[in-house]
């Protein structure tokens, strides 16, 4: 049984992992593209259900992002608009050395990623 609400991420084994049960909008695109996904569904009427930069990597230092969002459309909620707008924009600040990042580093960043949705998945299943 799928639950009530979709997973927007750029994170192979996220997608991997959770297309079985979940609603997942997988797309091979940078971390900023996820968060301007995540935006346009916000403007839509989704709500978000988790925060765009959780856990504590600093948005430059990881390619992956998984981000949690009702399935059903709401009002247009401007708190969520402001968390996706700030994140956004703190985002922006940061300059990134990812591409110089070795394939295991990725392979690590992936799981970090997959490990915070699956908490925030247990949670909301709860």
């Amino acid at each position: 049984m799928k639950a009530d609400f979709l997973i927007i991420t750029n994170n192979p084994m996220v997608d991997s992992k959770f297309r079985a049960d979940h609603q997942v909008n997988y797309r091979e695109v940078d971390d900023m593209q996820v968060l301007k996904s995540v935006r346009d569904y916000i403007h839509a009427g989704h709500l978000l259900l988790t925060h765009p930069l959780a856990g504590s990597i600093k948005p430059n230092e990881t390619p992956y992002k998984s981000v949690m969002l009702t399935k059903g459309k709401h009002e247009l909620n401007f708190q969520s608009v402001k968390i996706i707008e700030e994140s956004i924009h703190v985002c922006e600040k940061f300059s990134s050395n990812i591409k110089a990042y070795k394939q295991e580093v990725f392979t690590d960043f992936q799981h970090i990623d997959c490990s915070l949705i699956e908490s925030a998945i247990a949670s909301a299943m709860a």
